[in-house]
């Protein structure tokens, strides 16, 4: 019980057992006694510790079988919580399938899976996302989904969850590819989900989108959607055609096609390695294949250890602002780390001058549920005092530190992704960091001049106004077709 207590803690909240190996590792299986009695213990050290298990893959061995359990706590309060950015090239299905696993029911055909999902009239209209949306997909104790028996109400999916994901929707088209950005940096995603649309194949936006997942380092899987149109042979080429993409030098993954409900476990156990990429097949208007999807949804475990974070300073992004009536100010962003509660005075900035404001949290909302206090990890709205509506800018943070620092100039080590011709002194991207977007000049660069795949240290000087960066921050800089990573390593004063 004291180990399950640690790998628990060590998980997050979940972890995964197999019965039926050797002290060498070596995978013999169990009777059928010996598993009915293993399970019986399993079971009973499970009540103890607030949790249940669930049998995920069951494998035939040399004298019995092997068992796989995924053990998950259920006394919990927040439930399991983890995020995943939806990406994938304009129509391939981001927010119908999104659509559909929310609202627990099939697409019709003709935009009915969207029309849950959608934020404005225009992209129901093109049936085109063009910006950055947040839903829940809730699994209960025994691996169900939540959002199959209700309507879809956040704060009902929350509280009835014990394990919560966080689907974030990002705009597939090139022309909001600014959108996609933010969106993919303010909301640290533990994974990427790729939508790809198995009439069309791996096209448009789709190697774009698995380049940004592979240098933020963010573990993706695969997702073929419109099995229900597209002809087998069509099918085989395109699939043929995205597996040869995951193969390529500096790709470098593992596809691993997921056929049958022991494959959910064998995907989901490798998925934060990073390495092996699951690859689905399903149709949003069948629903074929979104059985084993759900299912592996249920497995994956987090990736961020967020309770390491915890002990941090107050630190939260602002993603949105509202003007709620009778309220007042409203600012939303992901805690990224420490803690705050209701009445708590903490600090926001910078403004264009560069200074921080005391501000006072009236009251805090965590998918749509009232609480008291809100930890790192989660996406949180704040009513504030002090502040008016046309002040707040998104990229400003919410921090608890005493003497926070806005700065115009910061040194960074960067990689130039791709550029048509060369860079130097000079040049004017915009950097991506969390959710700050604006322009930087480039007033120093330890090499003359820069081409794809270069790598140097270089100074950029925010073109507009100061912001809170931190040594270590990671930021994406684009300018037209040019694009490159780069991380903060100090802040020039």
């Amino acid at each position: 019980m004291t180990q399950l207590n640690y790998r628990l803690n060590e998980g997050g909240g979940e972890a995964f057992y197999e019965l039926g190996i050797t002290d060498d590792g070596i995978p013999v299986g169990l009777t059928d006694e010996e598993a009915s009695e293993s399970l019986a213990i399993i079971e009973k050290i499970t009540e103890r510790l607030g949790a249940k298990f669930m049998i995920v893959r069951k494998e035939k061995a040399s004298r019995g079988y092997v068992y796989e359990l995924l053990i998950r706590r259920t006394l919990d309060v927040p439930p399991i919580q983890l995020s995943i950015a939806l990406l994938g090239n304009v129509d391939a299905g981001k927010s119908t399938l999104k659509g559909v696993l929310i609202s627990g029911s099939l697409d019709d055909g003709d935009g009915l899976a969207m029309s849950q999902v959608a934020r404005y009239l225009h992209e129901l209209k093109y049936r085109r996302s063009s910006s950055v949306s947040h839903h829940i997909l809730g699994f209960d104790d025994a691996g169900a989904s939540v959002n199959d028996t209700l309507s879809y109400n956040e704060a009902e999916i929350y509280l009835r969850s014990s394990k919560v994901i966080t689907l974030v929707d990002l705009a597939g088209h090139e022309r909001y590819l600014r959108t996609t950005l933010k969106g993919i940096m303010g909301s640290l995603p533990d994974y990427a989900a790729i939508i790809v649309s198995a009439n069309a194949g791996p096209i448009g936006s789709f190697r774009e989108h698995l380049g940004i997942s592979l240098v933020l380092d963010i573990p993706i899987f695969i997702v073929m959607t419109k099995l229900d149109i597209t002809p087998k042979e069509v099918l085989k080429r395109n699939l043929e055609s995205l597996i040869g993409i995951l193969k390529l030098p500096g790709v470098n993954k593992i596809p691993f096609l997921v056929k049958a409900e022991n494959d959910c476990a064998l995907a989901a156990r490798n998925m934060p390695h990073g390495r092996v990429t699951p690859i689905f097949l399903v149709s949003n208007v069948t629903g074929e294949g979104l059985d084993l999807l759900k299912r592996f949804l249920n497995m994956i475990p987090p990736r961020i250890n967020w309770s390491e974070r915890l002990g941090g300073k107050f630190l939260s992004y602002v993603d949105e602002k509202f003007n709620v009536s009778g309220v007042g100010l409203v600012l939303s962003g992901l805690i990224e780390s420490g803690s705050i509660s209701v009445g708590q005075k903490v600090l926001l900035g910078p403004f264009e001058d560069g200074s921080f404001r005391a501000v006072r949290v009236k009251s805090i909302h965590v998918n749509r549920v009232n609480v008291e206090r809100a930890n790192a990890g989660q996406f949180a709205t704040f009513a504030v005092t002090n502040v008016d509506y046309d002040e707040v800018r998104k990229g400003m943070v919410l921090v608890d530190d005493s003497r926070p620092s806005a700065v115009r100039v910061f040194r960074a080590r960067v990689r130039v992704l791709h550029h048509p011709t060369t860079i130097k002194v000079g040049y004017e991207p915009v950097i991506h960091l969390k959710t700050i977007r604006q322009p930087a000049k480039l007033i120093d660069s330890s090499k003359q001049y820069l081409r794809t795949g270069d790598v140097a240290e270089v100074v950029f000087k925010f073109m507009i106004r100061p912001e809170y960066v931190r040594v270590g921050d990671q930021f994406v800089f684009r300018e037209g077709r040019t694009k490159g990573i780069g991380e903060v390593i100090s802040l020039v004063e």
